[in-house]
């Protein structure tokens, strides 16, 4: 099977980190998040992933040179312009040369991280005639999402984007597709066409979207809330046997604490310095005294001497924060 990542977005949610590299290139435990996703398709047999790129593609084809990655092979085409998601499918189908007759693909926003079943999917998606399977999950607060209403049997007959409360369901799109090849002769070219506000729309009234509603593992990462919590649960344990969190290529003080937290390779954590809940990047510098609190320390940044970082404050790559300050929720530098 193959796979369409969609990872041309600019990552605004997550400056300044995104402002140097793009999203799904930023470091999850240890690696960039782009592997965890692309592993949790390989081990339902997806063997050639197509990024659909835009924003920062360079750092992808740095990261990957020779074309593999996780395993898997991987072909990156690059948008020449934003064609939103439904756009973005279409030019990944076209540009990589999918062949349509190997039946149905995935499409997977980039920054999910999911233990989905995908043949439990397919097996529906086959089932049903589907011409598309949409995955739900269920969630407490569904009003950042795609909203999905189905029938008992999974016939979807109304997606809602984002609706205003209350909402007629809790079960949102979870950013994984199966598509059949017709799907792209749904879309437009050459404009920006929405999946989410166009496509699937479309397709419910007609009676073809399916959706599986399954509540395995699922985290969107897009957020600094979410991005440090895809890293503390693989900490504590949630998806699979709990990780080392500190890196052996890091350098701890004797005197400092670090607690449930991720310290990556060359980082420096200073005498007396604490550092909890957090993720503190490759070379990054926590100097004596400092406290990193529920945050996330960038690449080659640096925490001087006595300051607090806390209440998910991103400090960006190479950003140095003066001894002795505080910041609270901050994003530092602040994005324009």
């Amino acid at each position: 099977m193959q796979a369409i990542l969609l990872v041309g977005g600019f990552g605004t949610r997550l400056r300044p980190l995104t402002l140097t590299t793009p999203k799904q290139m930023l470091p999850v435990l240890h690696r960039p998040m782009i592997e965890h996703v692309v592993c949790g398709l390989s081990r339902h047999g997806v063997d050639r992933v197509v990024l659909a790129l835009g924003y920062g593609d360079e750092a992808f084809r740095a990261a990957y040179p020779d074309g593999r990655c996780a395993g898997v092979e991987l072909c990156c085409v690059v948008e020449s312009e934003p064609l939103d998601t439904a756009g973005a499918v279409r030019f990944a189908h076209t540009a990589a040369g999918m062949d349509d007759s190997a039946g149905p693909f995935l499409v997977a926003n980039g920054d999910v991280i999911t233990d989905l079943d995908v043949g439990e999917m397919l097996r529906l998606h086959r089932v049903a005639g589907a011409e598309a399977t949409v995955h739900l999950i269920e969630v407490d607060d569904p009003s950042r999402y795609g909203v999905v209403v189905t029938d008992p049997d999974g016939r979807v007959g109304a997606f809602v984007e984002k609706p205003p409360p209350p909402a007629p369901s809790r079960w949102i799109n979870a950013g994984t597709y199966l598509m059949e090849p017709s799907v792209i002769g749904r879309i437009d070219g050459g404009r920006r066409v929405s999946v989410e506000r166009e496509v699937f729309p479309a397709m419910a009234a007609a009676g073809t979207l399916w959706a599986l509603r399954h509540n395995t593992y699922w985290i969107d990462a897009g957020t600094p809330e979410t991005y440090l919590q895809a890293q503390l649960d693989l900490l504590d344990g949630r998806r699979g046997p709990a990780a080392a969190g500190v890196s052996p290529a890091a350098v701890l003080d004797a005197g400092a604490v670090v607690e449930r937290s991720v310290v990556m390779a060359g980082a420096a954590v200073g005498e007396g310095a604490m550092v909890r809940g957090s993720a503190v990047g490759v070379n990054a510098v926590i100097e004596a005294g400092a406290q990193v609190l529920d945050s996330v320390v960038g690449r080659a940044a640096t925490v001087g001497r006595g300051a607090r970082v806390t209440n998910r404050t991103l400090v960006g790559e190479g950003v140095a924060v003066p001894p002795g300050q505080a910041l609270s929720g901050a994003r530092v530098p602040e994005a324009a």
